[in-house]
């Protein structure tokens, strides 16, 4: 059987023969109920390089706008006040929240800054037939980037900020805030472009397929293991002590190392820390009337009253019940991997894709506090300040997310494929056993 022919589930690790679909298609695991891939357009690995190729292009430069030039301004009685994501990150480091500020600029500028240049780097080289220097490091970097980068998210917060801000002052819009809005669609429509199919193209355009990889079959029963970063199924290669991608070099492993130990130590870690999250301010209102705390209750609260009732169920919602409810299903799918439990599989890992999907989500708060802090800079009326909730929440939402990546959700599906090989194995011995009965009865 042909390696290309091969796809397996990143769920639950059934392994499929492709076929062709359709654009607009999908393929689905007929267990688990995952995608395990899309149709191609038919127009052409060269169309859709150029595509590919002139979004990212496009992309990168609506980035740099939004990156330098303001996002909103404010005006209190002559007093004005603008903000860019650098000089807000960069109040956030002065006034000590390194930790904070640190994470603001990875998720909203380092890994969508990555994923964009290293993208347009291995297309444009494939578009002009090159293999580029570090094809499968910087493939890599695209898929890991991906994971981490929050411009979606960004712009949810600054909506809500603009929102927020209108009863304090006089809200002007400025380049920045559009340069946003058209990057968040058009990295919408740069990420439905899977980064695996890049491998592909990159062997059939520069033809340096290697030996035995691509062309070469394998016996049905040959040992296989699964590549979840470039997609090849193949038999791995010996590299030290571990197993490695034949292809792309990538370390494979039947199930993650010890899976359920690591996300059970950064789920526990991520619960410790919602406590104070949860009690300490996030912000720190200082004015001409005191001092004022605010903490995620208090800010919900506060658009509640003020007839923002929408912005209040958003932010309820992203920074109380989606930490509650990741903390809750990780903790659900540790105890029964655990217990190697057979209970309800495919619910379990539709649980575990919703929480791989609103993981990020939760960085909402923490996003909307950078931004109230850069804006609200009036020395003589009003100053906010970063408080220590947000630095405890920050490590929330990042602990749960690395616990979602820990955990391996093919460890769902092991005790139900040992429970059917195991009873597969009792009525072969049982149709072994009534076939020698019959046949001494016969002699």
């Amino acid at each position: 059987m042909h390696r290309y022919d091969l796809i397996s589930c990143h769920d639950c690790g059934v392994l499929y023969r492709k076929r062709p679909l359709r654009p607009r298609e999908k393929a689905r695991c007929i267990r688990c109920r995952s995608v395990l891939y899309r149709g191609a357009h038919a127009r052409g690995a060269s169309a859709e390089l150029t595509k590919v190729v002139a979004l990212t292009l496009g992309a990168a430069f609506v980035f740099l706008i939004a990156q330098f030039f303001p996002i909103v301004e404010l005006d209190v009685n002559g007093l004005t006040s603008s903000a860019t994501l650098l000089g807000s990150i960069r109040v956030l480091w002065y006034e000590q929240m390194h930790i904070v500020a640190t994470m603001v600029f990875l998720f909203t500028i380092l890994f969508p800054a990555i994923e964009l240049g290293s993208l347009l780097y291995v297309a444009l080289g494939l578009r002009c037939g090159v293999k580029v220097p570090g094809f499968n490091r910087v493939l890599r970097a695209v898929q890991t980037a991906r994971e981490w980068g929050m411009t979606e998210v960004l712009m949810i917060g600054i909506l809500i900020t603009v929102v927020k801000m209108t009863s304090l002052a006089t809200v002007l819009p400025q380049p920045g805030l559009f340069a946003f809005g058209a990057l968040t669609l058009m990295l919408a429509i740069v990420v439905s472009f899977d980064p695996k199919a890049l491998w592909n193209l990159g062997d059939d355009l520069t033809r340096q397929a290697l030996p035995g990889i691509r062309y070469k079959a394998f016996a049905p029963d040959e040992k296989v293991l699964p590549c979840h970063a470039c997609g090849l199924v193949a038999p791995p290669l010996g590299k030290g002590r571990h197993l490695a991608c034949v292809r792309c070099g990538t370390a494979l492993h039947v199930r993650k190392p010890d899976s359920i130990n690591r996300t059970w130590a950064l789920l526990i870690a991520a619960m410790i820390l919602y406590i104070p999250a949860n009690l300490l301010p996030v912000m720190v209102t200082q004015s001409l009337f005191g001092a004022q705390d605010d903490t995620i209750m208090s800010g919900v609260v506060l658009f509640w009253t003020s007839g923002s009732k929408g912005l209040a169920i958003i932010i309820f919602i992203a920074s109380v019940v989606v930490p509650m409810l990741k903390l809750g299903v990780l903790a659900l799918l540790a105890f029964t991997a655990q217990r190697r439990s057979r209970w309800r599989p495919r619910q379990r890992t539709i649980l575990y894709r919703m929480v791989e999907f609103i993981g990020r989500w939760s960085m909402l708060d923490i996003f909307v506090v950078t931004l109230t802090v850069a804006l609200v800079r009036f020395k003589s009326l009003a100053v906010i300040t970063a408080g220590p909730g947000a630095l405890a929440f920050g490590a929330v939402v990042v602990l749960t997310m690395l616990a979602a990546m820990q955990f391996d959700p093919r460890l769902i599906w092991d005790p139900v494929d040992d429970k059917a090989a195991e009873d597969e194995k009792r009525s072969s011995a049982a149709n072994t056993g009534n076939n020698t009965v019959i046949g001494e009865q016969h002699g």
